[in-house]
């Protein structure tokens, strides 16, 4: 099966994404605010980041059934360990944020033949 027949699409999926994107970087940018400001974010924008990551892996997921098993869909399971750390730690928030930002930037932005590589079979080289 090749690559492009194991992908599906239907119209407005590339704006759709867009949209989940613009609602994830607001949500980021407002948890870091609040962070920088030394106070806690408005609970909105943690419920933004959160829901519009879950929206934008949902869609990954369906598009390219694979991805859970590439490097971009692992990477989101190390976020997720993350996250958790992040909500309950209190003290080591800060440093979690800019931590996650810096893994998720790397994971978005590397070249698609890193992020969207198949797991290798047992015993292949």
């Amino acid at each position: 099966m090749s690559a492009s027949s194991r992908y599906r699409d239907f119209p407005g999926r590339r704006w759709l994404g867009v949209a989940l994107r613009a609602a994830h970087l607001a949500g980021v940018v407002g948890v870091g605010a609040g962070l920088v400001g030394g106070t806690t974010a408005d609970s909105h924008f943690s419920m933004l980041l959160v829901l519009s990551g879950l929206g934008m892996a949902a869609l990954d997921a369906w598009s390219n059934p694979r991805w859970l098993a590439e490097p971009a869909g692992l990477s989101l399971l190390v976020k997720f360990a993350l996250l958790g750390w992040f909500f309950f730690d209190e003290a080591r928030r800060p440093a979690l944020f800019w931590t996650i930002l810096v893994f998720s930037v790397i994971f978005a932005h590397a070249p698609a033949s890193f992020r969207h590589r198949g797991r290798r079979r047992p015993g292949a080289l």
